[in-house]
């Protein structure tokens, strides 16, 4: 039979995998600076560009698509040539897709430092970015596809069906939820509203975490696990179960992030029963890599890269077991909003993400560069500074969210919430003093393994290209008849494609449709009425400081929230908020119903100097809202945006719009002056002030009415 020579092309990979440790120091270096913020609120130093509200989203957007993404593109553009036997298809495409997203994670680092950002939870950017993530994604797609079309390898390995699965479901979570209308060229308006925004954002936040944090990471799991074990991987029938049981049940999951909102009980539901469907698939794909260990315990005592890979490994077993319990009502009803939900997706992130992608450097840089290890010492104290500040890191998390709890429901005998929330906050401090050393000490680490993987490549020499051969792939081959039915599907990739497209699709289309189509599910309210023109400026303000980061808009029925906040959030409070602002955790308390309760005086000196009002706050001043005056150029163009979304706005109301904020801005800036306050009625603080005041006051206790 004819072999045919090639090569494997190492530039690429090489190009991600320091792109990948780049990231990771910066990416780790913005959440070490997030946590000292939340014990040391001196540490936002005072700027509107180092604040915690702009900091955490850049921190989670560096650590997920520029450390977690070139991780991914690093482990598939080695291992799918390799298992393919054939070089990546083209690359041009492939220096289009590497330059092309560091230029992106340039681009919405610095727009979320500036404050532009949608609000939504791991979509923050705005809508020019999210273009550009799409054509970037579909130019990763074609060279995939190009490579597994031009194969020389019949049977595609589990490796490439998460690949593939992976790719085709975040094309279809990206495009989903980055439904927006522009408003200008760094502005624009989710195209949904309220409940259903959240439920769409949930939709994509959960499975970004499940098909980008998750199953590539599993792809790259079934490949570099045997090749560091030098073993097979365990059982091919139960890595068929893992990975078709896994990407159908995982899309549905997202309601378990909404329970006891607003969200209607049938999606609720829905969201946990699947989720708890979650953990067989999820512990059954890491019994498989644990189980190809098999016999090979003395070399993972002795091999540096064994050692990150089965302890990341086993954080996904315990993360994936985590999840399920945390979407059962009574659990979630104490995590919900609370620093357990942080620890949680720590342990997924610093050791399953983390500790993963160190064991692939740590077996892949060696093989780049045709060299050993510099130090396995070295490679195994970053081992045990990686664990230790991982323990650091999520014990204090999951006991400072009992402590909130328990303090949260207490009662006096005589029937009154026994702490303030602000007692609350300062018994936690010390537990996030905690948090920031152990994620100080993890980043003490990866500089470590910086350290060896420089030494590393500077005494061994970069290989460019790889020379292979193999025989090509004969056409029309049938499958042997005894050979497994999945076979089939190995075979034809896009059948492939297409499959993991329609098993992911069914779960969002269920939960989706309903919600959007039946009125029921989503009943208006008489009295909400939309915002006026400045408190939609103010709106904006509050999303561009990041507030929904730390305070929710969204009471729980439960007897303590109500008490505490006011009357349990309604689904048709939030019809007309483009995006919703639910949030996910308190730092901060509740705002739903902050309107009308403190006097505009109040804010204006909480915003200036937070403990002034609130002794103890760990909130940062903002300065800035003093000085910067409000956008009042955009307001028409607002309010245009969001009648085309179906806010009621009156036909023509553009041409009025302007005059009402301004009128609205000097009632404010009178009722000020009249306790000695004066400033100029154009700055941002009026605006938020106006929102502020705002919040809840459509809805009164037991006096709402649906339409």
């Amino acid at each position: 039979m004819e072999v045919q020579k090639f090569s494997y092309d190492n530039r690429i990979p090489k190009l991600f995998a320091i792109a990948t440790i780049s990231w990771g120091v910066i990416g780790m270096l913005a959440g070490v600076l997030a946590a000292f913020q939340l014990a040391f609120p001196v540490m936002n130093l005072n700027t509107e560009y180092t604040t915690f509200g702009r900091v955490r989203p850049v921190h989670t957007n560096a650590v997920i698509f520029a450390f977690v993404g070139n991780a991914i593109f690093t482990a598939v553009y080695y291992s799918m040539p390799r298992l393919l036997k054939t070089p990546m298809w083209s690359k041009a495409l492939g220096r289009i897709h590497f330059w092309g997203w560091q230029l992106i994670i340039v681009a919405a680092a610095v727009s979320l430092l500036m404050g532009y950002t949608t609000s939504k939870e791991y979509a923050e950017l705005e809508w020019q970015i999210d273009i550009a993530i799409t054509i970037i994604w579909v130019v990763f797609g074609i060279n995939m596809m190009g490579t597994i079309l031009t194969r020389r390898e019949r049977h595609l390995y589990v490796a490439i069906w998460f690949y593939l699965a992976s790719w085709v479901t975040v094309a279809m979570l990206h495009i989903v939820n980055s439904f927006e209308l522009p408003v200008s060229f760094m502005k624009s308006y989710s195209w949904y509203a309220g409940v259903q925004d959240a439920l769409v954002q949930w939709w994509y936040g959960h499975n970004a975490v499940a098909f980008f944090l998750t199953t590539p990471f599993l792809g790259m799991m079934y490949y570099f696990l045997p090749k560091a074990a030098n073993r097979p991987i365990y059982s091919y029938r139960l890595s068929i179960i893992h990975f078709w049981s896994l990407i159908f049940i995982y899309i549905w999951a997202g309601p378990h992030h909404l329970l006891y909102t607003a969200l209607p009980e049938w999606a609720q539901s829905l969201g946990t029963a699947l989720s708890l469907m979650l953990l067989l698939p999820s512990w059954g794909g890491m019994l498989n890599g644990l189980f190809t260990l098999r016999g090979a315990w003395d070399k993972v005592r002795e091999d540096p890269v064994l050692k990150f890979i089965v302890v990341a490994v086993i954080c996904y077993g315990m993360a994936t077991f985590e999840g399920p319990m945390l979407s059962l009502k009574n659990v979630n009803a104490i995590s919900h909003y609370s620093d357990w939900t942080v620890a949680h997706v720590h342990i997924g992130a610093l050791g399953w993400n983390g500790f993963l992608t160190f064991g692939m450097m740590y077996w892949l840089i060696p093989r780049l560069f045709n060299t050993k290890l510099y130090s396995t010492k070295l490679a195994g104290t970053h081992f045990l500074i990686g664990t230790f500040g991982i323990v650091l890191y999520a014990v204090p998390m999951y006991w400072a969210a009992f402590r909130t709890y328990f303090m949260m429901t207490a009662f006096t005998p005589e029937g009154q919430l026994q702490y303030q929330f602000i007692d609350v906050v300062q018994s936690v401090v010390p537990f996030y003093a905690l948090r920031a050393i152990g994620g100080s000490i993890y980043l003490i680490g990866v500089l470590l393994m910086v350290y060896n993987l420089v030494k590393t490549a500077r005494q061994g020499r970069f290989v460019e290209s790889e020379e292979a051969s193999a025989p090509p792939l004969l056409r029309g081959y049938k499958a042997p008849a005894k050979a497994h039915w999945h076979s089939k599907i190995e075979r034809k990739p896009v059948m492939l494609l297409i499959l993991s497209f329609i098993v992911v699709a069914i779960g969002g289309l269920i939960e989706m449709v309903p919600t959007f189509l039946v009125k029921e599910n989503v009943p208006t309210i008489a009295s909400v009425k939309p915002y006026t023109p400045l408190e939609l400026q103010g709106r904006d303000v509050y999303i561009q400081e990041g507030c929904n980061n730390c305070h929710t808009q969204m009471i729980r029925p439960f007897r303590y929230e109500v008490a505490r906040y006011g009357e349990y959030s309604k689904a048709g409070e939030s019809v007309y908020d483009h995006p919703h602002l639910w949030g996910s955790k308190r730092t901060g308390p509740d705002l739903a119903r902050v309107g009308g309760k403190y006097p505009d005086s109040w804010h204006f000196n909480h915003m200036l100097e937070p403990v002034s009002m609130a002794p103890g706050s760990v909130m940062p001043p903002y300065p800035w809202l003093f000085e910067k005056t409000i956008d009042i150029g955009s307001t028409n163009s607002k309010i245009y945006t969001m009648r085309k979304l179906g806010v009621p706005y009156p036909e023509g109301y553009e041409a009025e719009a302007v005059n009402d904020l301004k009128q609205q801005a000097n009632e404010i800036t009178g009722r000020l002056k009249k306790e000695k306050i004066t400033i100029g009625s154009d700055k941002q603080i009026i605006a938020l002030i106006a929102y502020l005041q705002r919040l809840g006051k459509d809805i009164k206790a037991a006096d709402h009415k649906p339409e």
